[in-house]
C-alpha cells in the first residue's frame, strides 16, 4: 500500500490552545500508538504505558476541573482528542473514554473534600479507571441491576457481579452502581471501589471478535467493604448520576466510532490510488469513486452530529436526546464505512496484513456499548413522541 502521508482532519477548534493540543494527540498517536498497533491487538497486548504516557501529558482528564488536575477543555474539544486516538487504536481512544466516563460520577456529584482526596490521583496521577452498571442479567435493563450494598456502621458492604468491564481486572478504582433501596432506579447508589479492595476480583477476559488489547471482564464483589465516605451522591441517586455520565460517555463512543470509520477511509483511498487494474489505478473508476465519496460524506456528518451535540453540553443545554442521535448514526457510519474499505482492497481486505479486517471486527462492538444502537431509537423516539403506553 502507498506510503504517501495521511492528510490530517481539518478541524474546527475553539482556541489556540486547542490547536495546539491536537497537534500533540496527533503526535503522540503517530509516534507511540499507531505502530505498534496491529501486533499488539493482535496479541491482546493492553497498553498501560501509553496510558501512563497519556496521563503524565495531561490527557485523562481533559473535560474536568484544573483545580484537580483537570484539563478545562470543553467536549467540543475532548471528542475530537478521541476520535485522534482512536483512529490510531481503537483500545487506546475507547480507554480515554470509559476513563472519563468512570471520573464522571465524582467529579460531577462528589462532595468537596472526595474531589480534593480522589480526583488529583484518577485525573492525572496515572490512575486507571472502570464503570461499573451493567451486570449479566440487567445489560439495556440496567435498573434492574442485582449487585447489593447493605449498611454496616460505617461502611457499606458490597456483593454481587458486574459483566462486561471494560478494564476489569486491571483498574485501579472501579466506579459501581449497587442496590441499597427499594426495587427500581430509586434504589441504586454509587460507590468509589479501590481496584485493591478486599473480596473484589475479576474473572478471565472475555474472548472478543475485535478490540483484543482491551480487557473486558466480569468484575466480581465478594463482601468488599466501602467506608461511607466513598458513597457517591445521596443514597438512592445512583440511577440518576449512571444516566447522566452514559448521555456523555455515548458522544466519547461516538467521537472513537468517526476516528475508525475516518481510519479505515484513510486506508481505502490510499489502497485505491496504489491498486491498478487495466492499466488504470481503481481509484479512477467511477464505481469506487462513488464509495469513496459516500463514506467520506457519512463520516463528516457525523463529526458534525457529535460535534454539534458537545457545543450543547458545553453551552449547559439539554443534549440527551442528540447524544443518542450522535452514538446512533456514529457507530453505523463506523460499521458501514469499514465494510465498505474491506470491499475496496478485495482480497487484501480480508487478510491480517492490512488493518481493515480489524477495523471492522472493532467497529461492531461501538453499536453495543454504552447503550445498544436499538437503545438509542428508543431514547430518541420518547424525546420525540414521549414514553411508550403500556
Amino acid at each position: 500500500m502507498s506510503d504517501r502521508e495521511t492528510q490530517p482532519v481539518e478541524r474546527q477548534l475553539p482556541t489556540d490552545e486547542a490547536r495546539d493540543l491536537l497537534a500533540l494527540v496527533r503526535d503522540i498517536a503517530q509516534r507511540e500508538i499507531a505502530p505498534k498497533a496491529a501486533e499488539e491487538e493482535d496479541a491482546g497486548r493492553f497498553p498501560r504505558e501509553v496510558f501512563t504516557l497519556l496521563s503524565e501529558a495531561g490527557l485523562l482528564g481533559l473535560p474536568y476541573d484544573p483545580e484537580h488536575g483537570g484539563g478545562e477543555q470543553p467536549y467540543e474539544v475532548y471528542l475530537q482528542v478521541l476520535e485522534e486516538l482512536a483512529a490510531a487504536r481503537l483500545t487506546v481512544g475507547l480507554g480515554v473514554s470509559v476513563h472519563t466516563l468512570a471520573s464522571y460520577a465524582l467529579a460531577t456529584h462528589g462532595t468537596k473534600q472526595q474531589q480534593v482526596e480522589h480526583l488529583p490521583a484518577m485525573l492525572g496521577g496515572g490512575l486507571l479507571g472502570a464503570y461499573c452498571l451493567s451486570e449479566a442479567s440487567s445489560g439495556s435493563d440496567a435498573a434492574s441491576l442485582r449487585t447489593r450494598a447493605v449498611r454496616d456502621g460505617d461502611d457499606w458492604v458490597l456483593s454481587g457481579t458486574k459483566a462486561w468491564i471494560t478494564h476489569g481486572g486491571i483498574a485501579d478504582f472501579y466506579t459501581v452502581m449497587a442496590r441499597t433501596g427499594e426495587d427500581g432506579p430509586r434504589g441504586i447508589t454509587a460507590f468509589l471501589v479501590s481496584g485493591d479492595a478486599e473480596g473484589l476480583s475479576a474473572a478471565a477476559p472475555e474472548k472478543k471478535m475485535g478490540l483484543k488489547g482491551s480487557p473486558t471482564a466480569q468484575v466480581h464483589l465478594d463482601g468488599v467493604r466501602v467506608p461511607d465516605e466513598r458513597r457517591i451522591g445521596e443514597e438512592g441517586q445512583g440511577f440518576g448520576i449512571a444516566l447522566s455520565a452514559l448521555d456523555s460517555g455515548r458522544l466519547g463512543i461516538a467521537a472513537c466510532a468517526i476516528g475508525v470509520a475516518q481510519s479505515a477511509l484513510d486506508q481505502a483511498v490510499s489502497y485505491a490510488a496504489e491498486r491498478r487494474q487495466f492499466g488504470h489505478p481503481i481509484a479512477d473508476f467511477q464505481g469506487l469513486r462513488f464509495m469513496l465519496a459516500d463514506m467520506a460524506t457519512q463520516i463528516e456528518a457525523g463529526r458534525a452530529l457529535y460535534l454539534a451535540a458537545a457545543r450543547l453540553k458545553d453551552a449547559g443545554r439539554p443534549f440527551a436526546k442528540q447524544a443518542a442521535m450522535a452514538k446512533l448514526h456514529c457507530t453505523d457510519t463506523a460499521m458501514r464505512v469499514t465494510i465498505d474499505a474491506v470491499q475496496i482492497l478485495g482480497g487484501y481486505g480480508y487478510t491480517a496484513d492490512f488493518p481493515a479486517e480489524r477495523l471492522m471486527r472493532e467497529a461492531k462492538v461501538l453499536q453495543i456499548v454504552e447503550g445498544t444502537n436499538q437503545i438509542q431509537r428508543m431514547v430518541i423516539a420518547r424525546h420525540l413522541a414521549g414514553p411508550e403506553s403500556r
